[in-house]
């Protein structure tokens, strides 16, 4: 078997990459333009991509071609139907990021509600030095117990998140984006009072025609002024322009953000315009890239690799 990675940048450094060698020949690339993908993956009998494009134009070129291992849990880079028609097997990846997500979407609460970053900025400039008293209240912190946290999509993430989020005291509801009722343990509540009535609302969505900018103006001004926004499922569920006005006007409190309409970010983004950088946390979709969630999901592509080569025997 001829295995090609398209992105292995995408994956940073994780020790059980090698272990695809057992099923065959590896050649990694870094990074692969859309110019690029037939040139290194005319003999491929394997693919792993993360974000590079297969679409029909690029897999009728590949007739070699029996097994796309997405490393994500996302498809929409892949044309399922021309591939399934040419009977192109794929697979994608998914749970292997929920406790990574999860942790990523506490920091970012934890960071808006404790303003530990200013606590730690006043001890290291030494102003604590001079400080006439033994402690620092001057910023002040919120608790997450006793706050009313809602949750958008009530997937595996959802779950973990209100599983936590109780640990910690919280009050939790949840509104399905698909619309379908589970039996969480925890009240189902529709979007409009979940935008009232939550202190904290963090979403666990996937993009799709739904949740394309399911949170804009108009659901802004439904929200608490004192509450904060965690989005670490998909740029697009947010309208960012929107978000950053919210901001900006004090219509919230503030917002976390792990995903982008457009990744990377472009100079022009609204989220350089905001007003007081403190109200905000930005980080460059990671939520879901753990050292253990990268392993996990090679771990799976691996699994995956072996359940097909099963099946053709």
């Amino acid at each position: 078997m001829n295995i090609v990675i398209l992105d292995a940048s995408t994956l940073g450094k994780v020790n059980n990459l090698q272990l695809l060698e057992k099923y065959g020949s590896v050649t990694s690339f870094g990074i692969t333009s859309q110019a690029q993908v037939f040139e290194r993956s005319k003999k491929a009998d394997i693919i792993l991509t993360n974000k590079v494009i297969l679409n029909k134009t690029q897999l009728e070129k590949l007739p070699n071609l029996k097994l796309i291992c997405i490393t994500a849990t996302g498809m929409n880079n892949v044309d399922l139907a021309y591939a399934e028609e040419k009977g192109i097997s794929v697979k994608n990846v998914i749970g292997y990021s929920t406790h990574s997500v999860s942790q990523v979407t506490f920091s970012m609460v934890l960071r808006l509600l404790s303003n530990l970053c200013k606590y730690d900025a006043y001890v290291k400039s030494k102003d604590y030095v001079f400080s006439p008293i033994f402690t620092h209240l001057a910023n002040g912190f919120d608790e997450i117990h006793g706050k009313k946290w809602g949750i958008i999509g009530m997937g595996n993430i959802g779950r973990n998140v209100a599983k936590i989020a109780t640990a910690f005291g919280a009050e939790i509801s949840y509104h399905s984006t698909s619309g379908v009722s589970r039996e969480e343990g925890f009240s189902s509540v529709s979007m409009d009072e979940l935008l009232r009535e939550s202190d904290i609302i963090s979403v666990h969505s996937p993009l799709n025609d739904k949740t394309t900018n399911l949170i804009g103006e108009n659901e802004f001004a439904k929200m608490k002024s004192n509450a904060v926004l965690i989005n670490v499922a998909r740029g697009g569920i947010v309208n960012e322009e929107d978000l950053v006005s919210a901001l900006n006007n004090n219509v919230i409190a503030g917002a976390g953000v792990d995903v982008f309409t457009n990744e990377p970010i472009e100079k022009q983004s609204p989220f350089f315009n905001v007003l007081n950088q403190d109200k905000i946390v930005l980080s460059p979709h990671i939520a879901w890239a753990s050292t253990e969630a990268r392993h996990q999901l090679i771990e799976k592509v691996i699994n995956n690799i072996e359940e097909f080569l099963d099946d053709k025997n």
